[in-house]
């Protein structure tokens, strides 16, 4: 594999302008629609809110392309796989879940690529009324081939878990390696080039868009750094299709395609504040508990997809990066927790503090809204009864965590068919015993 070449603008939520050298001053000077724009292009806008939202959260870019993307066939509906917001499919399961590593088709026995290799795992809300969440796993191995991908429903945050993937936006292109993410805004055409076998997450959002979170108390400074997330550089290709070009739309939860004879990556300058973006994990600024007791998760926070409720997310994308813990007369693991919450949890890489077996890379657990879990019995008792001193937590090591005031719906392939869940999960807090002992009285010092 030839290493793709990153070019980036740097910052996060910024107005950026980007033209490929190429054509130097494809850039309109002056105004975004002027009557005839630089080398004959269209001009184009691709609005991520309501024009009237206040400036802070008005989100648009403009595109200056070869042709419009209005010049398509009509679209029509297309077989969705296991890519569902059917969450009425089985009936509702409490329990704590958790899948071993999603299986990879070997390529020798069937070709799928990025869109065919969606399925979705469980997911809350509506598409039509713009509130909910989908959450999603995509095993593939081979590259779309003239085909791209459309999202009308939300936001993509796509997780790599094994495997780089090339992703090629209207905007330029994005090389996303595991421990890296990368989000694709809703409207966005993207195709993914792949490089072998090749897993990861993806959490959608309908509704709302992915932002960083308030810091507040913790200052200025501290989790993910705006200037840390980047985004391509102008890069275009002129190019006819003659057996046609695939434009799939994911459109109130289902698929359409429509053909055009021309490549939609023939965007040759854009400016703007609506962009897909990448952010490498290893940039985060861990934030941590240096005296004792156990802070809450949300100090772990990435991103926020804010709902109409103050302080309450749709989704927070969340990580558990290497680290030190250095709490002093604390049980340092997660505590045994109800949460009204969802939280479905995956790895990179790694093993889990809390769960040193079973939970494993390429897999997940959810625990829904008010279902107890924590640790196991083995970190149980081994965190109870070590030697508390300074040590790192977590190297080598990345778990994630979306989580979601929805209460989430499983589907039908992540019960039954994918054939990956893991019944036996609750029994790793079976050999859990009492420790209670009615005769205890504090030790004098």
């Amino acid at each position: 594999m030839t290493k793709y070449r990153d070019e980036y603008l740097s910052g996060f939520g910024n107005e950026f302008s980007s033209e490929d050298p190429r054509c130097p001053g494809s850039l309109p000077e002056g105004q975004n629609n002027p009557q005839v724009c630089p080398y004959g292009l269209y001009a184009e806008q691709l609005s991520g809110s309501a024009f009237t939202c206040p400036r802070p959260t008005n989100k648009r870019s403009w595109l200056y392309r070869i042709l419009p993307s209005v010049r398509h066939k009509p679209y029509t509906a297309m077989h969705c796989g296991n890519l569902t917001e059917n969450w009425d499919e089985v009936e509702p399961d409490p329990n704590q879940l958790r899948w071993m590593p999603f299986t990879i088709p070997k390529s020798s026995e069937k070709k799928v690529d990025f869109v065919t290799g969606l399925h979705t795992l469980c997911g809350a809300g509506d598409t039509k009324s713009r509130n909910g969440i989908g959450i999603h796993m995509f095993t593939c191995n081979t590259s779309m081939v003239d085909r791209c991908f459309n999202n009308s429903d939300g936001d993509f945050l796509i997780v790599p878990q094994q495997g780089e993937i090339l992703i090629t936006t209207e905007f330029g292109k994005m090389m996303v390696e595991p421990n890296e993410i990368c989000v694709i805004q809703q409207g966005m055409r993207f195709s993914v080039n792949v490089f072998g076998e090749t897993r990861g997450y993806v959490l959608e959002v309908y509704g709302a868009h992915f932002e960083l979170p308030d810091l507040g108390p913790i200052g200025a400074n501290g989790l993910a750094n705006p200037r840390d997330f980047l985004t391509p550089v102008a890069w275009y290709e002129d190019r006819e299709v003659a057996t046609g070009y695939t434009v799939i739309n994911k459109y109130q939860g289902k698929l359409f395609s429509s053909q055009q004879v021309f490549s939609p990556f023939n965007v040759v300058a854009w400016h703007g504040n609506y962009t897909p973006y990448k952010y490498n994990l290893d940039n985060f600024m861990v934030i941590n508990c240096v005296a004792f007791d156990h802070a809450d998760p949300s100090i772990f926070t990435v991103l926020t997809a804010k709902s109409s409720r103050p302080g309450v997310a749709m989704a927070d994308f969340v990580i558990f990066p290497p680290r030190w813990g250095v709490a002093d007369h604390t049980f340092r693991p997660p505590y045994y927790h109800r949460n009204c919450m969802s939280e479905f949890m995956g790895l990179i890489k790694g093993h889990y503090e809390a769960k040193e077996e079973g939970f494993q890379p390429g897999g997940g657990t959810l625990h829904s809204t008010m279902t107890p879990h924590g640790p196991d019995r083995d970190c149980f008792e081994k965190s109870s009864t070590a030697l508390l001193k300074p040590e790192r937590v977590a190297d080598g090591t990345m778990a994630f965590m979306f989580e979601s005031s929805f209460s989430m719906a499983v589907t039908k392939w992540g019960l039954e068919t994918c054939q990956r869940l893991d019944k036996s999960y609750y029994q790793c807090w079976e050999p859990l015993r009492k420790h209670f002992d009615p005769n205890w009285r504090p030790s004098k010092q």
